[in-house]
């Protein structure tokens, strides 16, 4: 059935609208009616799936993208981490929509995304297509960061409960134990095969987007989502409590100094460690490595925004 949006002619039909009922506070479940309503008025013959446990939404865009020609996405940065890692791992890829309702919500603030879900809904029924770049680590994809050290593990350790009850109070409260056992890493980072550098650090992220962890323009200036270009940040280890205090200052401050955080951008970045570091993609536990090799995919996939 061929219908017109936004002036073109588009065989857009059958879409798979997938659903993480844990993200939030469940808010979706009082809107998932008005949401698919939404998209049955604009003519797509809607599948609904409920996620059932972590790399679900995974696995269900991986094999069954192909049969769909829309992938649309309700849940927190993790679930459109999962939904892009399987559309990226998929025989065929669609174009993919996302209605935010996590915690943070990072990404979806650099997308500019509304945060009312049906309002959301309805802007990707107006079909924006935006060519996203999407990350490679490694074996692995992720979206908008990947991250070490300091607070990295507060997301994948925090109970969801705890967040949905707390927000984005929860990663504050529990990063904030992290305090008094700060580790730090010998890390050699090279960018484009230009650039290196090595150091002890206690914190480290390859970023494409606007916020991290709810913290804004702490990952660089002028972020492009779609410049093939990530942003990598190292801070580095503090010498005693007053530095400590200053780099945190400067991340609630959105002020990073050149003293304490080193920030460069390139398409391929690779950091080495001395010791198996764990990492975080998207804010879900990513494992442990010594080397990883991150590469920009530039606009590998649609969104609609």
């Amino acid at each position: 059935m061929h219908y017109v949006i936004n002036g073109r002619d588009k065989l857009m039909t059958r879409l798979l609208l997938i659903i993480n009922p844990k993200s939030g506070k469940g808010t979706i479940r009082s809107s998932l009616l008005e949401i698919t309503d939404v998209f049955i008025k604009e003519g797509y013959d809607v599948t609904i799936y409920i996620s059932q446990k972590v790399g679900d939404a995974r696995e269900k865009v991986k094999k069954a993208a192909r049969y769909y020609d829309l992938v649309i996405c309700s849940g927190g940065d993790g679930t459109l981490d999962e939904v892009v890692s399987g559309m990226m791992e998929s025989e065929r890829k669609c174009p993919i929509g996302y209605i935010p309702a996590g915690s943070t919500n990072d990404f979806a603030d650099s997308l500019k995304l509304p945060k009312d879900m049906v309002a959301a809904a309805k802007r990707i029924t107006e079909f924006n297509e935006f060519p996203c770049d999407i990350g490679c680590f490694n074996d692995d994809y992720f979206v908008y960061v990947a991250a070490f050290g300091l607070f990295t593990d507060v997301s994948y350790e925090t109970s969801q409960d705890l967040k949905n009850a707390l927000g984005h109070m929860a990663y504050l409260l529990e990063g904030a134990k992290k305090l008094t056992n700060i580790k730090s890493y010998h890390m050699t980072a090279r960018v484009d095969d230009e650039l290196e550098v090595s150091g002890e650090y206690i914190y480290g992220m390859v970023t494409n987007s606007t916020s991290v962890g709810g913290f804004k323009n702490i990952t660089g200036k002028d972020v492009k989502l779609d410049d093939g270009m990530f942003e990598l940040t190292l801070v580095k280890m503090p010498k005693n409590l007053v530095e400590l205090q200053a780099i945190i200052g400067a991340m609630l401050t959105q002020t990073p100094d050149d003293k304490y955080f080193f920030q460069t951008r390139g398409r391929e970045i690779e950091l080495i460690s001395e010791e198996p570091v764990p990492w975080a993609l998207d804010g879900e536990y990513g494992g442990e490595h010594t080397d990883i090799f991150v590469r920009d995919v530039e606009k590998a996939l649609t969104l609609l925004v």
